[in-house]
């Protein structure tokens, strides 16, 4: 429950200011394209970083790179709250993100390694559902802070995650490989990851962001392919980015968070643009955090009648319907299509992220499962960062709806990746 708790703080760093983001941009004198940096600022950092934490955690166990984290995710918050402009905010929002990026990698990787089977399957499905319902629940407290006290508010929530530091420490344990990280093939990973969600959001962002993007991404793609040959025991290790299973799930995977924060972003804005206050978006999204309430007994017997891949894929499709939903509310002005929409992507998330764990998990040995979770969380959570860059970087050009129906592509994709198994000999 702790850890489900912690990983719905990571979540309502996005959810609790997107509601308050109109709120913010207006205070800051910026637009509402270039506040939206906010976000994906942070998801970035929270992708990239995650399988920084995994690879620490195989070298120094889990106690150390968590506790840090939360720490690091906490103090960037308290710093977003108090920052005096843009570039400040910009700054603590990234700490906060890679702080977070600890939570996600290490907590899956702390049930992975105390439980196993259907043990394992009902503890995910407790930190899915749990963290689902408090991200929900992101933008009811965000604009209920933001009406309280103005969008400061909103983004210091995050700082209660300091009182879970002691319990953590003397639960999580230490003691590792102690083997050195692989800096550089860590940077490069970031290299990519960043120059991918620049160009998505360049629409918006203008030229600048998408030479910059475009740069990055074609400087840094072949340079990690060339780390992995040079080190394959490196950051990426070739034994794990070349399991077909960790790959598969994770790729089809990360279209559930791309619907996801999609909708977090996306929904606030069509709100906003009805002239909606922040608290009543949140008040209009209060359905989903029971439905994520509900999720977690849901989580654990599709995973135990359905397994792993069959739950995954399950969740591809829900995501489609819940996109296909949101546009339509978005597109008719209908607030309750909207609030029906992140109720099903809702279901998706606490389905389809413990479904993932549990297929990593089981495709890899106990020495590599730190950093095979992190590795399958990144891609979950660069996921994410799509998803909200893609809004942000369309929504101004096509449309919320429009952006929407764009993002349907990514579930799409990977419901299909996960029907190809069907074709592969049975061996694999």
């Amino acid at each position: 429950m702790l850890l489900g708790l912690l990983f719905g703080l990571a979540g309502t760093s996005t959810s609790a200011v997107t509601v308050a983001l109109p709120e913010l941009t207006a205070d800051l004198g910026i637009s509402v394209a270039t506040g939206v940096w906010i976000i994906s600022g942070y998801t970035v950092a929270l992708a990239v970083a995650t399988p920084t934490h995994g690879r620490i955690a195989d070298m120094v166990g889990i106690r150390l790179p968590l506790c840090l984290g939360i720490a690091a995710m906490s103090l960037g918050a308290l710093a977003a709250a108090l920052a005096p402009n843009f570039a400040v905010l910009m700054i603590a929002r990234i700490v906060q993100g890679a702080g977070a990026a600890a939570v996600p990698v290490l907590a899956t990787a702390l049930i992975s390694a105390r439980w196993s089977g259907d043990q394992q399957g009902a503890a995910l499905g407790r930190i899915a559902g749990t963290s689902a319902t408090l991200s929900a629940l992101g933008p009811l407290l965000g604009g209920a802070l933001e009406a309280f006290g103005g969008w400061r508010w909103a983004l210091a929530l995050p700082v209660i995650g300091l009182l879970a530091i002691p319990p953590l420490w003397r639960a999580a344990p230490g003691g590792g490989t102690g083997e050195r990280i692989d800096k550089l093939g860590a940077t490069l990973v970031a290299v990519a990851a960043s120059g991918l969600v620049l160009l998505i959001q360049s629409p918006s962002a203008g030229q600048v962001a998408a030479v910059l993007g475009a740069v990055l991404l074609v400087v840094g793609v072949p340079a990690v392919v060339l780390r992995v040959r040079k080190r394959p025991d490196g950051f990426l290790p070739r034994a794990v980015i070349t399991n077909a299973v960790v790959l598969r799930s994770a790729f089809a995977a990360a279209a559930v968070p791309a619907s996801w924060f999609a909708l977090l972003l996306g929904v606030p804005l069509a709100a906003a643009s009805w002239g909606w206050t922040p608290l009543a978006t949140g008040v209009l999204l209060l359905p989903a955090a029971v439905v994520g309430f509900l999720s977690p007994p849901v989580a654990r017997w599709l995973l135990h009648r359905l397994g792993a891949h069959r739950a995954l894929t399950l969740a591809c499709p829900t995501a489609i319907v819940a996109l296909l939903v949101s546009a339509a509310g978005g597109a008719f002005d209908s607030p309750v299509l909207l609030a029906i929409g992140v109720a099903l992507v809702t279901v998706a998330f606490g389905v389809g992220h413990p479904a993932m764990i549990s297929s990593v998990g089981a495709a890899v040995g106990g020495e590599q499962r730190g950093v095979a979770l992190g590795i399958a969380t990144l891609v979950f959570l660069t996921g994410a960062s799509v998803g909200a860059a893609l809004v942000g970087g369309l929504a101004d050009v096509i449309g919320v709806p429009g952006a929407l129906i764009a993002l349907i592509a990514l579930p799409v994709a990977g419901v299909t990746t996960l029907l190809l198994r069907r074709r592969e000999p049975a061996t694999t």
